[in-house]
């Protein structure tokens, strides 16, 4: 715990859902870092334990991107620089709302 990017991918994922709830559950693997989850209104740092229904996969410097909006979801995911495992529908539903 306490890991300053996945502290800043939290505020900054709860930010962009602003109090709306997401229907579904997401993982957001950071390489090297740790991950998020997205599920309802929660927004918090996984833990291994933590399932979901998909589950996206990208470098620190990529995720800085999307949530900047330097980098559209879709875009990092079709160039390789973000990875998928699991619902696809579920992965577009938090795009949207990331993007």
């Amino acid at each position: 715990m306490g890991n300053a990017i996945i502290d800043a991918a939290v505020t900054a994922i709860s930010e962009k859902l602003g109090g709306q709830s997401f229907d579904g559950s997401a993982k957001f693997e950071i390489n090297g870092e740790g991950a998020v989850i997205v599920q309802g209104t929660e927004v918090r740092e996984a833990t291994d334990a933590d399932a979901a229904d998909v589950t996206m996969s990208a470098d620190t410097e990529t995720f800085q991107e999307i949530m900047s909006g330097d980098l559209n979801p879709t875009a990092a995911f079709m160039s390789g620089k973000l990875t998928l495992d699991g619902d696809m529908g579920t992965a577009m539903k938090l795009g949207g709302v990331l993007s």
